[in-house]
């Protein structure tokens, strides 16, 4: 029998996933708070120091969803430790980098590696906890890690950056990744997978691949001083040319590598959107917010991470049990329409935050509302979003999932710290003062942000449909699986 298919082994498997997540999201959130020595270490232009979070960020997004269905169509288990040895080695390659050019390609590679991870987890937790109840309960501690992680990661880059310096943030990861490979070849089952026979599209996933590095290319370059507004739209273009025809592609394939059929269900489709939304909005919050502590409360970068932990405290405090018990009575749509609210009214009142503002007035509440509702709806919408996910198409959807989320979160910070930026630079222009000028200019992208949420409860309202937590057929689908594995074990 499978080790992991064990009742007491399933929950040291969700341990090992979750410590393969945990190395990604800190990853993502510690090189933020170290650009500035990478800067003056490597000798950085401001535009070039964009590419180390932007080389991640394209190949990561790019990768999601052709890591996911890999997955499927292999096996999980394969595609896991090629990544989590493929991010560990590039982690080592970021930390022994001399030069930019070094730097960009090992964070290239930390991204193919980071997707081939993390696109699989949410669909290995899905067909290794069938029951309801437990899926729930493990999707709340998969909800903590990852977003508990990014509030870790900023406190620790700042004590890294500052206690040794910047290579320490990326050698960090290598005792984590070589524990998860270790641990993974004991408990995690291995599997088959459904055979390259069942979508071995080549072609679709050129086309999928290309449409999500040009589009995320083409949003996270829309900032950049150096980018016309003629190349982001030429690339913007091809993005979406390259999506077309990866539609026409699944629409027509005998074996296609996403058939499009997943998306009928309403609660696929509509929680998907929902994401794409709150982690617009939200992610503003996280890198603008981070910005206002710094040049106008005056924040350093460990001071940073301690203001952000009231929202990892307060995930952590609702994600793994609360939530859990609240989505399995009421339903995920029950319990994610009120966290929206949280995170709405969070976001309004950061849009009110003083340039003279103190931190208990004016940034705790924020953080605490954001916190509990980030606590409750990330767990809720990824139950929702993996409520019809089947055994056979569980890495695509999981794909999906973590595809939608990177896009919203790309698409949040491109388009808000720009508008934020434009603000800024008119009131600059206008005589106002610096710090007033960067106050409102953060103002207008909470607001935005704030916006994009409303537009998310519209759809969470009109779109999702109504549960109460009942087991889906999807769960019994899973349950008869996995009894299925067991009995053939046996």
């Amino acid at each position: 029998m499978p080790v992991a298919l064990h009742k007491e082994s399933r929950w040291l498997a969700l341990v090992v996933l979750c410590a393969g997540m945990l190395m990604i999201i800190l990853d993502q959130t510690i090189v933020n708070v170290a650009l500035p020595s990478i800067q003056t270490d490597l000798g950085y232009s401001p535009a070039g120091l964009a590419w180390v979070v932007n080389a991640y960020l394209i190949a990561y997004a790019g990768l999601l969803l052709l890591s996911g269905r890999l997955g499927d169509l292999i096996g999980r288990k394969r595609v896991l430790m090629t990544g989590l040895a493929a991010f560990t080695a590039a982690s080592l390659l970021c930390g022994v980098s001399v030069s930019q050019e070094m730097l960009i390609v090992a964070r290239f590679l930390q991204g193919v590696g980071g997707a081939m991870v993390s696109g699989l987890i949410l669909g290995m937790i899905v067909t290794t906890f069938p029951d309801a109840k437990e899926q729930a309960r493990a999707i709340g501690v998969f909800s903590f890690v990852a977003a508990a992680g990014g509030s870790i990661g900023l406190l620790a880059g700042g004590v890294l950056t500052e206690a040794l310096n910047w290579h320490w943030i990326f050698f960090v990861n290598l005792p984590i990744g070589i524990a998860a490979l270790v641990l993974s070849q004991r408990l995690i089952p291995s599997d088959p997978g459904i055979g390259l026979g069942a979508g071995a599209d080549a072609i679709g996933a050129t086309l999928i691949t290309a449409a999500l590095m040009l589009g995320v290319y083409a949003i996270v370059g829309i900032a950049e001083p150096d980018r016309s507004a003629e190349q982001t739209a030429i690339l913007g273009t091809l993005g979406v040319l390259s999506l077309i025809g990866f539609l026409v592609r699944q629409a027509t394939a005998e074996h296609a590598l996403m058939p499009l059929s997943i998306f009928r269900s309403r609660t696929l489709s509509g929680a998907n959107l929902v994401q794409i939304l709150m982690v617009a909005g939200m992610f503003g919050m996280f890198f603008l917010g981070t910005l206002y502590l710094q040049r106008v409360l005056g924040y350093s970068a460990m001071q940073i991470g301690l203001a952000f932990m009231p929202v990892a405290v307060a995930i952590g405090g609702l994600s793994i049990e609360i939530s859990a018990r609240l989505t399995t009575r009421f339903g995920g749509r029950a319990v994610l329409l009120p966290s929206l609210v949280s995170i709405f009214v969070g976001l309004l009142l950061f849009a009110r935050a003083p340039v003279e503002g103190q931190y208990v007035l004016d940034v705790l509440p924020v953080m605490l509302l954001i916190g509990i509702g980030g606590g409750l709806a990330f767990p809720a919408l990824t139950t929702l979003a993996m409520a019809d996910a089947t055994p056979s198409n569980a890495g695509l959807v999981s794909g999906v999932v973590n595809t939608a989320s990177q896009v919203g979160g790309a698409l949040g910070l491109a388009v808000l710290a720009t508008l934020s930026s434009a603000q800024t630079q008119g009131l600059l222009d206008q005589g106002a003062d610096p710090l007033v000028a960067l106050t409102d200019g953060y103002h207008l992208a909470f607001k935005v942000g704030a916006a994009l949420v409303l537009c998310a409860i519209v759809v969470a309202v009109f779109v999702l449909d109504s549960d109460r937590g009942e087991t889906s057929s999807a769960s019994v689908e899973h349950a008869g699986f996995a009894n299925e594995r067991v009995e053939n074990a046996e």
